[in-house]
């Protein structure tokens, strides 16, 4: 058992770790939003209109997501949200989600377009040093003693209920945030066999952290 001197010193290494992430991911959804919204302006898009579009991408969603459930630790330590965002099934599928975010991107994403200047910087931030920060917090600091491999369909809710968003969404607009949702050019046959093959993956990904989380509990034990 840790000494009570070992478990203030973790919580204070815990505390100052969130903070650094917290700091991390709203600057680069600050930059991201400061340097995007005036791009669809100049293309005659409303203001409310850029804001959507951007809330329709899973990047920009899923490093919210994390940040908001950070950011209430520091807050709100005994608040409600807190207590939902602190539980380490909700935590665990917050790193599957933000592994996701860079696995997808970094593996299919990555050659399609450029960034150059500080949206290169915001496009790293969000899609590789994001991922990585809160994974190291989750395996640092989040208890896995817990977790059970029937946790991991529940988790499969988020993405596919933003898949069927994304779809929605780009049948009233025309805009699909990724090239393997886009029905107007691979047509929906080609877009659900992709969701076919992602959503499975994606499974295996939660299994993964389940996997790795009861083996770390197990060591720790």
């Amino acid at each position: 058992m840790q000494s009570t001197a070992n478990i203030q010193l973790n919580n204070k290494i815990k505390w100052a770790y969130s903070g650094l992430v917290i700091i991390i991911i709203w600057f680069s959804l600050v930059l991201q939003f400061s340097l995007s919204i005036p791009v669809f302006l100049n293309k005659g898009r409303t203001l409310a209109g850029a804001l959507v579009e951007l809330f329709s991408y899973f990047t920009i969603l899923t490093n919210l997501l994390v940040v908001i459930g950070l950011t209430t630790f520091l807050l709100t330590p005994k608040g409600r949200l807190t207590l939902f965002f602190n539980r380490p099934v909700v935590l665990t599928a917050m790193a599957v989600y933000i592994t996701i975010v860079g696995l997808i991107y970094n593996l299919i994403l990555r050659n399609i377009w450029n960034p150059e200047g500080l949206f290169k910087l915001a496009d790293e931030l969000l899609h590789v040093v994001n991922p990585l920060l809160f994974i190291i917090y989750w395996l640092a600091f989040v208890p896995k003693e817990e977790l059970k491999y029937r946790h991991t369909w529940p988790w499969l809710w988020y993405p596919a209920i933003y898949f069927v968003y994304a779809l929605i969404r780009g049948a009233l607009s025309g805009f699909y945030p990724y090239p393997f949702l886009d029905v107007s050019k691979s047509g929906y046959a080609q877009v659900f066999l992709n969701a076919l093959i992602l959503l499975p993956a994606m499974w295996c990904m939660c299994a993964l952290f389940v996997f790795i989380g009861r083996q770390a509990g197990k060591r720790s034990n």
